[in-house]
């Protein structure tokens, strides 16, 4: 089913709005490593938002989604305090670690070594 438009505004406005949320609750930096959100995608009835985060360099990605998690309710506080006048109910959040930066990644090196196992003189 195709995401209609009210979704794409709303996902995009809480978007926006929790990576300010982030920085000021200082969650852009954890472990060592940077937290970002890679995208967020709303239910079509808007009550149900899910937040995907893309985590780069951090050690234990686990620990991390479970601090996000620990501070769910402020983060969802200090959303509803921001968005209160655009939306009649706020979505319950649920956090997903986006796992594609360590996709793109793991693709990379099996491309370099596949290179690297190719005789020289055999471009195709």
């Amino acid at each position: 089913m195709e995401e209609g438009k009210r979704q794409r505004q709303v996902a995009g406005a809480l978007q926006e709005e929790l990576n300010d949320i982030f920085r000021r609750l200082n969650l852009a930096m954890i472990d060592g490593g940077m937290v970002s959100i890679s995208s967020v995608k709303v239910t079509p009835d808007l009550l149900e938002a899910r937040i995907y985060l893309s985590l780069f360099q951090v050690k234990d990605a686990q620990a991390v989604m479970k601090t996000i998690e620990s501070r769910a309710w402020e983060i969802k506080k200090e959303l509803a305090d921001r968005v209160k006048h655009q939306l009649r109910r706020i979505p319950v959040l649920h956090f997903y670690l986006d796992d594609t930066l360590d996709y793109v990644f793991k693709m990379e090196e099996i491309f370099k070594q596949i290179k690297q196992d190719r005789p020289p003189g055999k471009e195709e």
